[in-house]
């Protein structure tokens, strides 16, 4: 990663916290703190990435994304993490959907909601809608998941 992504990366997420009402601008605004605080991160980590001192780490940039609104995969891009040919295009069936995972199950409505980028301030009623459309007997007992 060079300079020029972490600046190009920390501005965009500037421009983001701006534009969702964060005052990171003034000293006593409290922007910081409060996307920290509704992230459930580090101020510092928040801090350090605002002041282009270094990019936060993956679970910081997954938490940044859910509390901005925007898709961990645009995240991920935007860093310099993953390309957009390392990640399914959203536009497709994103690998595991409907299809048994490694570990032998099906993935859970939650799971799928991560996959897609489903802000969590909007997880409780992807899976509620979502669910509707599943046959009862493929929810009975499955917490959620998929059925066959």
């Amino acid at each position: 990663m060079t300079s020029q992504d972490l600046e190009a990366f920390a501005g965009w997420v500037e421009d983001l916290m701006r534009h969702r009402g964060y005052d990171i601008d003034s000293p006593r605004g409290g922007g910081r703190s409060r996307i920290a605080d509704e992230a459930g991160v580090h101020r510092a980590a928040v801090t350090r990435l605002l002041q282009r001192q270094s990019m936060p780490d993956l679970e910081t940039t997954r938490r940044l994304a859910r509390a901005l609104g925007v898709p961990v995969r645009d995240m991920l891009i935007r860093s310099g993490r993953l390309t957009a040919e390392e990640l399914a295009d959203p536009g497709t069936r994103p690998a595991g959907l409907g299809t048994v995972t490694e570990t032998g199950r099906r993935p859970t409505l939650e799971e799928v909601a991560d996959l897609l980028g489903v802000p969590a301030d909007r997880r409780d009623m992807f899976v509620r809608v979502v669910g509707q459309f599943l046959p009862d007997e493929g929810r009975a007992g499955m917490g959620g998941r998929l059925p066959d």
